[in-house]
């Protein structure tokens, strides 16, 4: 689809004054994102909020401090993403430093159990595993009132971690610890699950070096600044807000990690992804490490995934790391097969004018239940809509969806209200504001697809529906530099809600030529003369790129490539076009 450009909106002078210490761009760019003082870019751990802040948080350390007197056998119910798998290895990892004896974990397979901690779960864990003294969820439980039920039927009580926003009712679970909660007054509501869980280790740490337990027990207090690591990953790949305390979380983890003080596993990640983890910025963890974890949970097991993350062992973790790196290869050629079904769906749907529905719901019998919210989000970004991609489920009769957003329409408030106003429609569903999921009967897929595109279209307008480039403007010639690119990398971890700064300007194209199979090699030059820059377009065709010596849009990052020792300036590009279109 076409895009617009949009320049945001200059900020106030006096703002750009609080970071006249920085270069005018960067300044520029920082005060347009709503940052105001320069204490916000301040990463020291003495900045993070309080875990006692946190509603729940005492009852949550009074259980773990029992289960770790009494030596108790505690469970960790994980989830099948990132988020999910560092949550439970971060989880595991500071119980056994704090002198916890029994420690096991169980993470729903999602194409037998489905998501959190369901009744089947809760008895496959016991048959598995043996009956637990403790239950803990990490990253999943606010919604799982029957599992709850079901654990404390065995007279096992539970202690829910979870950040995703509650429904109506909540479980009644012996201690729930989650920023979203009603009555909660933590100001970082974008905590990740990891974050959450994080959280709880430190108040529970600080809880048993004040009542003495790591003095009694010969044993040293766990550093916690050490699973930070693990708190990065987590939190960017789960794309929450980079708020301040956020931002505190990822840059103080992408440090530990630059200086190769991280877990086996993540440094294995990067390794057979061949990527310098000492040049690691906060959209790596994003794009490289995240999709080779969260391949294990889409694809086959994500305990695969946490095991990687467990480990202490390099060696062994790099032979993990490898399996997950194939795993990964694997889903993007079945991601790459349902694209081209998607794009079958779609060209039926411009037949039929159904395409230009304000919300799109896509089923196909042979979709992969693992790839669909990756399907989505392709969907989504091409055609600028609110996209739910549906496969079987697993359950006779039964499809389960994913579902992608677009800024302005919040989609788990909208399968809610969808819900309220059909019931019996959607069986179950659970998520964010820009990712939700849901199962529906395969019967009322067609219903539930007129339904959403009718609810979607009563919610936007024609002009959030417009695919829109929000850019933070030109940059001169003379900007053009290598000091600027390294100094846009290094100021913040930038992510969800404070995107990486993104400009627009008018290139001459000197050469271009395709490398990997699918992106393309600029070489271009600025319209008001410069030193020829190289550019890099992913998943670019060549013939989408104007000739040589012509002139074209590029909306691009400034970046840095480093190539045998060398650092050079590299533009990273987004979008081509021409005019005030791409």
């Amino acid at each position: 689809m076409t895009h617009h450009i949009e320049h945001r909106s200059a900020p106030d002078p006096a703002i750009i004054e609080e970071f006249d210490h920085l270069h005018p761009v960067l300044a520029r760019v920082l005060a347009a994102r709503g940052i105001r003082q320069r204490e916000e870019l301040e990463h020291g751990l003495e900045g993070l909020l309080s875990p006692g802040r946190l509603l729940g948080m005492n009852a949550a350390v009074d259980l773990l401090v029992r289960m770790i007197r009494d030596q108790g056998k505690i469970l960790i119910v994980g989830d099948f993403d990132a988020d999910g798998a560092t949550s439970s290895a971060l989880a595991i990892r500071a119980l056994k430093a704090m002198g916890a004896q029994h420690v096991d974990y169980i993470v729903p397979n999602r194409f037998e159990f489905g998501y959190g901690l369901t009744p089947e779960i809760v008895e496959h864990a016991i048959r598995l595993k043996g009956l637990p003294d403790l239950i803990v969820t990490v990253d999943n439980g606010i919604a799982s009132c029957e599992g709850v039920e079901a654990a404390q039927a065995h007279g096992v009580p539970v202690l829910v971690t979870d950040h995703h926003l509650p429904g109506d009712r909540l479980p009644e679970a012996a201690a729930i610890v989650n920023p979203n909660q009603a009555g909660d007054t933590f100001p970082s509501k974008g905590l990740a699950g990891v974050g959450v869980i994080f959280y709880v280790m430190c108040a529970l740490r600080s809880r048993l070096r004040d009542e003495g337990w790591f003095e009694e027990n010969g044993r040293a207090a766990p550093n916690m600044a050490s699973y930070l690591d693990l708190v990065a990953l987590g939190t960017v790949a789960d794309l929450v807000p980079l708020d301040h305390n956020n931002r505190i979380l990822v840059a103080q983890g992408i440090a530990r990690i630059r200086e190769g003080r991280c877990c086996p596993g993540i440094d294995a990640l990067f390794r057979v992804a061949q990527r310098d983890r000492r040049r690691l910025v906060s959209s790596d963890l994003g794009f490289v490490a995240g999709p080779r974890l969260n391949a294990a949970g889409r694809i086959e097991d994500m305990s695969l995934g946490i095991e990687c993350l467990l480990t202490d062992d390099p060696v062994r973790a790099m032979g993990m790391a490898e399996n997950l790196d194939r795993i990964n290869k694997e889903r993007r050629e079945i991601e790459q097969d349902m694209q081209v079904q998607a794009e079958r769906i779609l060209t039926q749907m411009a037949k039929e004018e159904d395409v230009h529905a304000p919300g799109l719901a896509l089923f196909h019998p042979e979709w992969h239940q693992g790839v669909i919210g990756i399907v989505a989000a392709r969907v989504k970004e091409r055609t600028h809509r609110p996209v739910i991609a549906f496969a079987l489920s697993g359950v006779d009769g039964e499809i389960k969806g994913s579902a992608r957003s677009i800024p302005g329409l919040h989609i788990r408030d909208t399968l809610d209200l969808i819900s309220n106003r059909n019931p019996g429609l959607i069986l179950r569903f659970g998520g964010h504001a820009m990712a939700a999921g849901l199962t529906l009967r395969e019967i009322d897929f067609e219903r539930f697809q007129a339904i959403f595109a009718e609810t979607i279209g009563a919610a936007v307008s024609e002009e959030d529906l417009k695919g829109v480039i929000v850019s933070d403007g030109p940059l001169a010639a003379h900007e053009l530099t290598l000091s600027l690119a390294d100094a846009l990398r290094s100021v913040v971890p930038w992510g969800q809600t404070l995107p990486e700064p993104l400009f627009d300007d008018e290139f001459v194209i000197l050469n271009k030529r395709v490398v990997g199979q699918k992106h393309l090699k600029l070489s271009v030059q600025h319209v008001d003369g410069s030193a020829a820059i190289d550019a890099i377009s992913f998943n670019t065709d060549i013939e989408d790129c104007p000739a040589r010596g012509q002139t074209a849009r590029l909306a691009f990052h400034l970046d840095v490539n480093f190539f045998r020792g060398q650092e050079t300036l590299q533009l990273r590009v987004a979008q081509i076009g021409n005019g005030d279109t791409m």
